[in-house]
């Protein structure tokens, strides 16, 4: 997989996305797309959540998710909105938590999406990789600091 920086380059292409008049989806859809090629990642999802749901608002894979709504105390993503806590798990057959996505997801990580200034979560950034033991210190920093960018988005929809 490529190094996980959050560059000049990448900061203004999300920038880009966020402050561009697309509808939200396709906004969603983009910076999903975006963080798999930049990252190699299997598969990418942003989601939004509420009290009882998380919810799919777009991904960038090959196929759409097994689950694109899920109650909010199900998954990794889950665990993620419960401990307001990167999650990662690098072998997900061992963690009973998984929601199978995909047969072939060896590796996931969740990274909370928090309000900008409550700092409650109100989405998730979900990776998937085929790959075990995929996600590393720099996965978490990098993903964080796009969750940063994506708090003030979620939460003006």
């Amino acid at each position: 997989m490529k190094e996980k920086v959050m560059d000049t380059s990448l900061f203004e292409r999300l920038s880009a996305i966020l402050s561009s008049a697309d509808p939200r989806a396709h906004k969603a859809r983009r910076i999903a797309e975006l963080l798999r090629e930049e990252c190699g990642y299997h598969w990418v999802g942003v989601y939004e959540v509420d009290s009882a749901e998380i919810a799919a608002i777009a991904w960038s894979g090959p196929t759409a998710p097994a689950y694109p709504r899920f109650p909010a105390s199900k998954g990794l993503c889950g665990e993620a909105v419960r401990t307001g806590e990167i999650i990662v798990v690098n072998d997900v057959a061992t963690d009973p938590r998984y929601l199978t996505t995909f047969t072939t997801t060896r590796s996931e990580i969740a990274v909370p999406i928090k309000h900008p200034i409550i700092g409650r979560t109100i989405g998730i950034i979900d990776a998937e990789s085929e790959l075990p033991h995929a996600f590393a210190p720099a996965d978490c920093n990098f993903l964080e600091d796009c969750a940063l960018m994506l708090g003030a988005f979620i939460d003006s929809h």
